[in-house]
């Protein structure tokens, strides 16, 4: 692979000295597309200016300008700076197309993708590189709803999925999801039973949490209510999830919302008197320092599983340190932040191997998507448990946070700077809407 990519650099440089020269190979000074003798340049696409969420995913602008400040300051990649361009999704598939198709363009890689509609990535499968060939846009991912991005072969997340994209297209695709943080309730509270709040705003958000109610299901937790909500809607919508709460004595309740939506139903629970529930149970979306400052007392006791070190535990783990300090402190980090930040890490070492073995001028996309196919234990500066993310498997590592006397807190495992990598991992097929 590596000979046919020389070939290809011989040959386009005959072309350019005979005057012949593609017309993506004029987009740069160096020999691909977003890469000079200087700089290396990368695109993040997110939602972030709209309506229903202003600012929803800016930490992950935050985590992927912090990774790339923190990695120019440590020499770079190569000796090359990395340049960070934000390009507004607005929560909108023509915009997510547009700025593909504008990254593809302009930028070497798409890093800490974080749209809601992306759900058309054939701009990025189809990118041409600086030889006109339609190799494609790296995309390190944080956030795939979509299973057209989440099976796009030039797609690798740092946050796996854990779709088989061969089943893609069955009548109830196969998912695999990690079941430690259950396993840690049902031993912990005994039988649960209790609503699952979805967001209703879009079918990918909806189908993206389907596959987590039905392994909720297999596991033997009972599903009282099947609540949808829109992350338009005020306090007052959560008022019948809370009476229902309060109908069925439920104890548990899981919800796939963010944490403006989580603070919102903890509130009206408040209000209503719900005093059953044994576990509020929500994503990594709600690790949030706003929660906290936005919920107060009324999220005491909130729970979330996480697949990294705690941001309050820089003394025990070197990669949290580096982010922590370099996000600007524990009250500015949050899960998409970290994400960002990570999906930064795993460009800067997937891009320092190809340069390893290729050179400084071998780094192209072909030999970038080539490369990130062989990293099967990316571990963040030793921020996480080792991700495989060539193989696109799902992780089975995790720490359980609950909200104790208004912080974050870490109850499993106990022991501070570690994670618990003994989740099993269970399959389930799920009939997507």
């Amino acid at each position: 692979m590596r000979a046919v990519r020389w070939f290809t650099l011989a040959v386009t440089l005959a072309l350019a000295a005979a005057g012949v020269v593609p017309a993506a190979a004029t987009a740069q000074a160096g020999n691909e597309i977003g890469v000079t003798d200087d700089t290396i340049r990368i695109a993040v696409v997110a939602d972030v200016d709209n309506a229903a969420r202003p600012g929803l995913f800016q930490g992950t602008v935050d985590g992927v300008r912090a990774a790339a400040e923190f990695i120019n300051d440590n020499g770079g990649i190569g000796g090359r700076d990395v340049e960070v361009d934000f390009l507004d999704s607005h929560l909108s598939g023509d915009e997510a197309r547009t700025a593909v198709l504008k990254a593809c363009e302009e930028d070497f890689a798409l890093v800490g993708t974080s749209a809601l509609f992306m759900n058309n990535v054939d701009p990025m499968i189809d990118c041409p590189d600086a030889t006109g060939k339609a190799t494609g846009l790296p995309d390190i991912a944080n956030l795939e709803t979509e299973i057209a991005h989440q099976c796009s072969p030039v797609s690798y997340p740092v946050v796996i999925v854990g779709i088989d994209c061969a089943t893609k297209d069955d009548p109830k695709p196969r998912f695999t999801r990690a079941t430690g943080y259950i396993d840690y309730f049902q031993k912990r509270f005994g039988d649960l039973h209790g609503p699952f709040v979805l967001a209703k705003d879009l079918k990918s958000t909806v189908n993206s949490f389907l596959p987590t109610i039905e392994i909720s299901k297999q596991k033997g937790i009972g599903v009282d209510q099947e609540a949808r909500i829109s992350g338009l809607d005020p306090q007052p919508a959560f008022t019948p999830i809370a009476q229902g709460i309060k109908a069925d004595n439920s104890n548990y309740v899981a919800f796939g919302v963010d944490y403006k939506a989580d603070v919102l139903m903890r509130k009206e629970a408040q209000v209503q008197g719900v005093d059953t529930v044994k576990v509020w149970d929500c994503t990594l979306a709600c690790y949030d320092q706003r929660l906290i400052e936005e919920g107060g007392d009324a999220v005491e006791g909130q729970f979330t599983n996480i697949f990294f070190v705690p941001f309050t535990e820089a003394k025990q783990n070197s990669g949290v340190k580096k982010y922590v300090n370099a996000i600007g402190g524990v009250d500015k980090a949050s899960a998409f932040s970290a994400e960002g930040w990570m999906a930064g890490l795993l460009f800067r070492d997937v891009a320092n191997q190809v340069i390893e073995a290729d050179g400084k001028d071998g780094l192209t996309r072909a030999a970038f998507l080539e490369q990130i196919q062989t990293v099967h234990n990316f571990k963040a500066d030793g921020m996480t448990g080792g991700i495989d993310v060539g193989g696109r498997k799902l992780g089975k590592c995790f720490v359980i946070l609950q909200v104790q006397d208004g912080e974050w807190t870490r109850v499993h495992p106990k022991k501070k700077g570690t994670l618990d990598c003994t989740s099993k991992l269970e399959s389930i097929r799920v009939e997507l809407e």
